[in-house]
């Protein structure tokens, strides 16, 4: 108990000394200042925990009270009080047009709302104000939501629809004139077909211009009619339309647009002219005729053959007819024991003096390799395709020289085979000897002397082709031209 008497004391007088140490200083010198200050210091650190200890300790916070607190409901009510609060909440709703249909009764301090309105939200928001009265106990809501459609409003919004349609007819004739004349400008432009094909260099170029010209005036009409409309949003969805519609039908015919290109680049650059005798990768022929979209050729056996001109665009085409002279070659093999410069020489002779052979380019012999029992010499000589068939000449050329080759002492061996036997495999059987064969009657030679070389072209082919362009009116579907140069 004395202790705690001591204690309080000091507390007590604690302030006093603080506020007398403060005025000291504030009379005193900046030493005297310092002097307190640290005389002070440690008197505070042995006092505070004392001074905490004896302070009460804070009384726990009472529980906070509820935020709202719903009014009480008094015993009494003033006579008339339910037929202001109707009267109140009729002339709210009557001020709402979402809530005119509604209708509110009240019978001590309840009120129930009744009617309909168009939705939910109307109906809570009926509830929400009635609750607001002064005096309301409680809401029973029994508004229903209306789902019935206005059948005279329709009409009226459907008839000043199509009384505004009625009004526009004049514009939209007028806009529907224009887009006409527009194309019809467009149709006729296109129809001079002679300034196009004048203009262009063929017929396919003449008639893509006038497809163009046909569908730049169309569309450039409808714009210019929706523009007059005032439709100028639903345009802009339109043509952003035909765009997405556009690209996703470009992926879809990509190999059709390809050959559709195809077919203008040949037009253009002319590879080959009809009647030519080509090979377009495996395909051999002469031209037909080339097409929007492919290239016909006659086969050598006189059938058609179609190549598609996307194929055509990119193969590799080797023309025979272009150049009339072509070279011919073909091998015989001798004996590894002959001369083989001398049997080239005598090769060389032999085709030199050969009618269709032409002495410019000059024949050539060459010898191209030895083998196990033979060496190969190559032959090569040219003929003129207008006047020698390349064939002919050649089945004509490989006898004379094999037969010059024979009666000047050079033999054509035939392939010699070594046959080894193994020793541990059983003896072949042996037989009596047969007896030798009698000699074979001289096969009869004929010399080119006896019978006139005929080594003429064939232009079987060649007619079929001109017969079939002639039945054409007068090349109307062929994109060659004859006046143009070929690539």
């Amino acid at each position: 108990m004395q202790g705690d008497k001591g204690r309080r004391g000091i507390s007590r007088c604690l302030p006093l000394y603080i506020c007398g140490t403060v005025a000291a200083m504030k009379r005193g010198t900046a030493l005297m200042r310092a002097l307190f200050a640290m005389l002070l210091a440690p008197m505070l650190l042995l006092l505070a925990p004392a001074h905490a200890a004896i302070l009460p300790a804070e009384s726990p916070s009472p529980p906070p009270a509820e935020a709202t607190a719903a009014p009480a409901i008094t015993a009494e009510r003033n006579e008339g009080q339910d037929a202001l609060i109707a009267e109140r909440i009729a002339g709210i709703f009557a001020e709402v047009p979402s809530l005119a249909g509604v209708s509110a009764t009240v019978e001590e301090g309840v009120v129930t709302l009744s009617g309909s309105v168009d939705d939910a939200a109307a109906s809570t928001r009926a509830e929400a104000i009635a609750s607001r009265i002064n005096g309301v106990v409680t809401v029973e809501n029994a508004i229903t939501r209306d789902v019935s459609v206005d059948a005279g409003d329709e009409l009226g919004a459907l008839g000043d629809r199509v009384s505004q349609f009625t009004r526009m007819l004049p514009l939209i004739g007028a806009a529907l004139v224009v887009a006409i004349v527009i194309a019809a400008i467009g149709y006729a432009l296109a129809a001079l077909s002679g300034l196009w094909r004048r203009v262009t260099p063929n017929v396919f170029l003449a008639e893509l211009i006038a497809s163009a010209i046909r569908f730049i005036f169309v569309i450039g009409g409808i714009v210019i009619a929706l523009d007059m409309l005032g439709a100028g949003t639903l345009l802009g969805a339109v043509l952003g339309g035909a765009g997405v519609i556009g690209i996703a039908l470009g992926f879809a015919m990509r190999d059709t647009v390809e050959n559709y290109v195809a077919s203008l680049m040949l037009s253009l650059r002319q590879p080959f002219r009809a009647n030519d005798w080509v090979v377009i990768d495996a395909h051999e022929g002469r031209v037909i005729r080339l097409t929007s979209r492919a290239t016909i050729l006659m086969t050598l056996d006189g059938n058609h053959l179609r190549i598609p001109n996307s194929q055509v665009f990119k193969a590799v085409i080797l023309n025979y007819t272009t150049n009339p002279e072509r070279r011919f070659d073909f091998e015989i093999g001798i004996d590894a024991d002959d001369d083989p410069t001398a049997a080239r020489h005598l090769g060389v002779d032999v085709l030199r003096a050969l009618p269709f052979v032409l002495d410019t380019p000059e024949p050539q012999g060459r010898v191209e390799a030895v083998g196990d029992s033979n060496i190969v010499i190559k032959f090569l000589g040219w003929i003129n395709q207008q006047e020698t068939d390349w064939y002919k000449a050649r089945s004509r050329a490989i006898p004379a020289v094999k037969v010059a080759l024979e009666q000047a002492g050079f033999a054509i061996p035939e392939p010699i085979y070594r046959l080894r036997m193994d020793p541990r495999s059983a003896p072949l059987p042996t037989s009596a000897p047969e007896p030798a064969p009698t000699p074979a009657p001289p096969r009869p030679v004929t010399s080119e002397d006896d019978t006139a070389p005929d080594v003429r072209p064939e232009d079987e082919i060649a007619r079929k082709v001109e017969e079939e362009r002639a039945e054409t009116a007068s090349g109307e579907n062929d994109l060659l031209d004859p006046g143009r140069p070929v690539e």
